[in-house]
This record gives structure tokens, sequence and C-alpha cells, in this order.
């Protein structure tokens, strides 16, 4: 069944559907009326829903059904991933979100080799946003990620105040053989609290970078032996926080 983030409390009953989700339920999955779908509104509540009416640019979707079950990961992750090149953010945004990640932060790394442009990267986020409820859509997640602006190491330091947990992900200490940070950190967090993560980009965090992180309250881990891609660690590490709480538990 087709999930779709409406954006919206429920009126009368019934939700109202257009633009790009229109356009998929109508021209792309050719549904009709007595067709059913997903919703999802505002408050992250999810409702099986049966179309009502299709007009020229609407749907009106009818609940039939809350769904009490959730998919969502038992803490929040946040992943902070160095501008990396070419589309590898785009990956890691996509299949972050599969895995169920809470939010993305692209870092202004001091060797990230992209340069960030205000004004060229509206369309950009906007098009990291799309990738993020597709995959959201895709994998029955009742909560839309966000993906935000590009941010330098003084807003991410600011940002990271709010957060119970703070991790860089740091090649150095793979490759000294540090394992139990990370599993420490999983032992420790309890459900609902919020896990922030750092990744570098391609060429890794800077020493300077790092020592101001841990300076203020962030801890490096390794994550495993093996030195892993800028566009791999991420997923590894939501894979390790998905193992841990939900089939383990």
């Amino acid at each position: 069944m087709q999930r779709y983030f409406v954006n919206q409390l429920a009126s009368d009953n019934c939700f109202t559907i257009s633009e790009d989700d229109y356009h998929h339920i109508v021209r792309v999955m050719r549904m009709q009326i007595g067709d059913q779908i997903i919703c999802v509104d505002s408050q992250n509540k999810s409702s099986i829903c049966i179309l009502v009416e299709i007009t020229e640019f609407l749907v009106t979707a009818k609940i039939v059904k809350w769904i009490e079950a959730t998919s969502e990961l038992p803490i929040n992750v946040t992943i902070v991933s160095g501008l990396p090149k070419g589309d590898k953010l785009e990956w890691i945004i996509q299949k972050g979100t599969e895995l169920g990640a809470y939010q993305f932060i692209p870092f202004i790394s001091g060797r990230s080799v992209v340069k960030w442009d205000e004004k060229k990267g509206v369309k950009k986020v906007e098009r990291w946003q799309k990738i993020a409820k597709e995959a959201a859509e895709q994998s029955h997640r009742t909560v839309l990620p966000l993906v935000m602006n590009p941010i330098n190491l003084k807003s991410l330091l600011k940002m990271s105040e709010k957060f119970d947990y703070k991790v860089i992900a740091f090649e150095e200490e793979a490759k000294l053989g540090e394992a139990r940070l990370f599993s420490k950190t999983l032992c420790e967090i309890k459900t609902g609290q919020s896990l922030l993560f750092v990744f570098g980009p391609e060429g890794g965090l800077t020493e300077h970078e790092v020592s101001t992180l841990t300076e203020n309250g962030f801890r490096t881990c390794g994550l495993g032996p093996r030195i892993l891609r800028t566009e791999t660690a991420p997923l590894y590490a939501l894979s390790a926080v998905s193992y841990h709480f939900e089939l383990m538990e």
C-alpha cells in the first residue's frame, strides 16, 4: 500500500492531497476512487485511507483506520556528513532514511572538496529533502527526516548543545583498534534520547575539527577494523543502532 506524508491534520476525517503526491496517485499509480493508501499526518500519525474524490487538482482520502504500530528507531539519530563529492550525499540521505535516521546535517568541513554556493544551494537542499521524503514513504516511516542547509563548525557546536550524546567517527581510532566506545554509547543511551553522529568527507575531519569537537563534549570512536568510505560509515552506524535497539531487544 502506497504511503504519503500529507503534512496536515485531518479535516472532517479526510485529507486533501495535491501537487506531486496528487500526480503520483493519479498519473503514476493510476488509482481510482475506492483504492486505499496510507497517510501520515503532521503529528506523525499513520492511517489507512480510502480515496473518495478525485478532481482535476486534488485527491480526497477518507480515514478508515488509524495505525498504532511504528517503524521508528527508539532513539533519534542525527547524521552529520562532511560535504562529499558527487551524489554521495544523496545516497547517504536515501539509505540513511531507510535505516531510520531522524535528521541529516551537511557539514562544511575543512577538507570538503565541494564548495557550497548559498544561491545555487536552495534547489539542492530541496532535492535532498525530496529524496528523504520518497525514501521515508518507501520504507514506511512515520517520521519524515529533515535535511538541513549545510552548516559550518561554529554552527555545529551551537546546535550540538541540545543532544544527549555526541560522537565522531574517527578513522584514527579505528586504526588503533578502538572498538568499545560506540558499543558503550549504545548501551548507555536510553529510549527517546538523541544521538548526534559526525562523519568527515572523503579526506576525513581535520585535526582542528576533531580537537574542537572533543573539547565541546564529543567523543571519538572507531567503526570496526576496516576504514569505511564517507558514504558507507553513516549506514554502518545506523545499522548498528538498529541491531542494538531493535533486533537484540
